[in-house]
């Protein structure tokens, strides 16, 4: 059956099973592989992708969406994708120990406004198009001063806490506001008083959480913006664009200093905060109030992860991560009394 029943009125072909959606699941915009776009070939891939890991033995994560974002991520090619869910279940219980499902519910990052003094991160209302706009300035790392409040095991930690948020709640109550599906956010990257010096330390950092998220949480990029990004830098990515999808560069903007109008022609003046040029001044400032559709009653629902609260949380500060108490810092794992060791290469 194919997946559009009418030109004019895109379906997508569910699986009853599995499929329990409190949300739009139609794409935005006719894209070759998105919901409600895809051809009786990609939805039969869908089908046999699902068998084939239930054949397996895995019985979790199998909804026609995550099927579809898998494919794509290989190109509908369904033994590659059957490997990389393989790969990223197996991830996902052994993360940190307790498992990913575990981790979310129960990391309590008490550190998060001491943290963001050196290095902000967070999550802040939405672009033109309702999707989650994902913030991130370098310019002020200091892993010296980070050492003494956190590990890099809790920041990566954090961030692993941050891509399940951005699956839910925050993307299904973005697209309960926005009447279709929306499976991505939208990113800005500070790159503001980064030099090499600041780049190179924390590389090890960087490379870690760009695995992650090519590996394990894929297709959920939906635009880039690189800001304030320093001389040459753009020569030195339109090297490196040549061995990239086209798909992903076509994602990827790269801007100086002047960046203003091309950034607020995607996100609107009042949800971009004004340090990027943007009027948004939120009470106790925007990086700490998550603000968005996802603290709105009448948009968000309660996250799938979300089954203990209040007084039956874990407090897990102590909770040791898969790199123990090493932490990078200038391109090098180090470890209390030992000496620097070349940062492990992720692929």
């Amino acid at each position: 059956m194919a997946a559009a029943t009418d030109k004019n009125e895109p379906h997508q072909q569910l699986d009853p099973k599995y499929d329990h959606y409190e949300y739009p699941t139609i794409a935005p915009a006719p894209q070759p592989g998105h919901p409600g776009y895809t051809t009786p070939e990609q939805d039969a891939q869908v089908s046999q992708l699902r068998m084939m890991l239930e054949q397996g033995g895995f019985n979790d994560n199998l909804d026609t969406l995550t099927m579809l974002r898998f494919l794509r991520a290989r190109k509908f090619n369904v033994e590659l994708a059957k490997q990389m869910f393989m790969d990223c279940e197996k991830w996902r219980r052994e993360y940190a120990g307790v498992g990913v499902d575990e981790l979310v519910r129960t990391f309590d990052y008490k550190e998060r406004p001491e943290v963001f003094k050196y290095y902000p991160q967070f999550y802040h209302k939405t672009d033109k198009d309702g999707r989650p706009v994902y913030i991130e300035q370098l310019g002020n790392v200091d892993l010296t001063a980070l050492a003494k409040i956190t590990s890099q095991e809790r920041m990566v930690q954090n961030l692993v806490c941050e891509y399940e948020k951005m699956a839910d709640p925050r993307l299904p109550a973005c697209s309960r506001k926005s009447g279709y599906l929306l499976e991505t956010s939208c990113s800005i990257l500070d790159l503001k008083g980064v030099g090499i010096a600041k780049a190179t330390s924390v590389y090890g950092y960087l490379q870690a959480v760009s695995a992650i998220s090519q590996n394990y949480y894929p297709e959920r990029l939906g635009k880039l913006y690189v800001i304030n990004a320093p001389w040459g830098f753009a020569g030195v990515f339109s090297f490196v664009k040549k061995f990239l999808d086209p798909v992903t560069v076509n994602k990827i903007h790269i801007l100086g200093s002047g960046y203003e109008k091309e950034l607020l022609a995607q996100v609107p003046a009042e949800n971009l905060p004004k340090l990027f040029g943007g009027t948004c001044e939120c009470a106790g400032g925007c990086m700490l109030s998550d603000a968005g559709p996802w603290q709105d009653s009448q948009w968000v629902k309660p996250a799938n992860w979300e089954t203990k609260k209040g007084a039956d949380a874990i407090d897990n500060t102590n909770l040791p991560g898969p790199m123990g108490d090493k932490v990078v810092e200038n391109g090098k794992v180090t470890e209390a009394g030992h000496a620097g060791v070349p940062a492990p290469a992720t692929q």
